[in-house]
């Protein structure tokens, strides 16, 4: 089948993930800024000789030249813009946090080729961070999943009821409800969070980073662990890559005089 010139483009990517076609191509999942998820065949790239093979990989900010096909596009060149891969990998807990970053934002864009740029922008700015230790990793997913959740419509009540919308705080929290909720709206089982906590999911979700870097242990993982139940519920099953992130670098820094560079 020829192509005409309607079929090329050119957009700049995130490699999200990558698997194996036939004897040397690869078929590689990309979430692009322009045109949203986009899956492509990369032709030989896994032969010794070839020339973008490497900047195929995941972690790798990429910009490409697509040819539209009937099911999956065609990988025409690939050019490097930055490769995140080696030095994320160099650590584990940013690897295992970029990794989870990656499955997400897979995840969150089921649709093909639906033009996501703040989800895009918000998976650059998460690898990057990563990759220069702006922040601890931990920190970092987290406050990832709570813009990615309300990039996707999910967005947490963190302040007014999730039901009603009656000016809080509250001090209960549901994950089906979506966020705190009011006595009046408090369904059976919701948990009641430390309010410090709460008050660290807002300045994740606001890009406070001086309360985020604050923040004590306990308050990290409840947290941690209210984010992912939140996630969880809204994909309706977990992510295989979140139980494995390694949040060792979690531990408040302000003993070491580092808060100002957040």
């Amino acid at each position: 089948m020829s192509t005409t010139p309607k079929s090329l483009y050119r957009d700049e990517g995130i490699v999200l993930r990558t698997h194996k076609l036939g004897e040397a191509d690869r078929i590689v999942t990309v979430l692009t800024r322009r045109h949203g998820k986009v899956r492509a065949v990369a032709k030989g790239v896994r032969r010794t000789k070839s020339k973008f093979g490497a900047r195929l990989e995941p972690f790798s900010h990429v910009d490409l030249q697509l040819y539209t096909g009937r099911t999956l596009d065609i990988v025409s060149q690939a050019e490097s813009i930055r490769s995140y891969g080696s030095v994320i990998a160099a650590d584990y807990p940013a690897y295992t946090a970029g990794t989870a970053v990656l499955e997400t934002a897979d995840r969150l864009t089921a649709e093909e080729k639906e033009p996501s740029l703040r989800l895009f922008l918000l998976v650059v700015g998460a690898l990057r961070a990563l990759a220069e230790r702006t922040h601890p990793s931990g920190l970092v997913l987290d406050a990832f999943l709570l813009r990615a959740m309300s990039v996707a419509g999910w967005e947490p009540a963190l302040g007014d009821c999730a039901r009603c919308g009656v000016t809080g705080p509250h001090r209960h929290f549901s994950v089906p409800a979506g966020g705190t909720v009011c006595p009046g709206c408090r369904p059976t089982g919701s948990a009641m969070p430390n309010p410090v906590t709460i008050g660290h999911l807002e300045a994740l979700l606001s890009g406070d980073w001086d309360t985020a870097e604050a923040s004590e242990n306990p308050q990290r993982r409840e947290g941690s662990g209210l984010v992912a139940a939140l996630l969880q519920w809204h994909l309706e099953r977990g992510l295989r890559s979140l139980p494995l992130v390694d949040r060792s670098d979690v531990a408040p820094r302000r003993e070491a005089g580092l808060l100002s560079e957040a």
